[in-house]
């Protein structure tokens, strides 16, 4: 796969890193928390993100945890795992199978899958978040569609003096477990929307959330 948005290159061996810190079901299943603080225990006490822990590992530890017998094996079998739970029929593909459903498309303003992509503020985008994770347990053919933004809902906190603040952080979609979607031409895929006046170009990234693929449009691309 694509190392996009990475600042080291991962070990031939640990590649499969990348396919379960990219994939989202580790912000509802917790099989593979050992494994990541096995990596680097300060980093995960602080995020609790694999992808944000890869960005920050150095080379060298990933090297010597390939020489970690313990670490291999339970890597592994999380890979193998992970397999069995992408290519399982699931309640769909057990009681429906036959039903000639092709994709359902669940389109929402925000998605709460949780706090390592902040594009939600509660409420709504907790639950459409809540319906993805559902669906991929489940076996459901969806793909969900949303909007990237560049600033995420505010945040609340309290100064010395006890009065409250807001922050708005900024999402930089390089440090989002997030990856560009690729045409076949092997250029970024964009969708375009024809307003009077201009074309507004909208790339495209995507979200991996257990079976289910989650796109999000972005319009802040340097070539508009």
């Amino acid at each position: 796969m694509r190392q996009a948005f990475l600042p080291l290159q991962v070990p031939a061996a640990l590649e499969g890193l990348l396919e379960l810190a990219l994939d989202l079901r580790w912000t509802w299943s917790h099989a593979g928390d050992a494994l990541w603080e096995t990596v680097d225990p300060t980093v995960w006490e602080h995020t609790r993100n694999p992808w944000t822990l890869l960005q920050n590992v150095s080379q060298e530890r990933l090297q010597h945890l390939t020489q970690d017998a313990q670490f291999m094996q339970e890597f592994q079998r999380l890979m193998a795992e992970r397999a069995r739970y992408l290519t399982a029929p699931g309640w769909y593909g057990d009681v429906h199978s036959a039903a000639q459903v092709a994709r359902i498309a669940y389109f929402s303003m925000e998605f709460g899958l949780g706090n390592g992509l902040p594009l939600y503020a509660g409420g709504l985008g907790v639950l459409a978040g809540d319906y993805l994770k559902a669906a991929s347990d489940l076996g459901l053919p969806v793909v969900g569609v949303g909007l990237l933004y560049q600033r995420g809902y505010f945040r609340q906190m309290l100064d010395g003096d006890g009065r409250q603040m807001e922050m708005s952080p900024y999402n930089d979609p390089t440090g989002l477990p997030i990856q560009p979607v690729h045409s076949p031409s092997d250029g970024w895929l964009h969708v375009s929307l024809d307003f009077p006046g201009r074309t507004l170009l909208l790339r495209i990234w995507q979200a991996r959330v257990g079976r289910v693929s989650l796109y999000l449009l972005d319009s802040n691309d340097p070539k508009q």
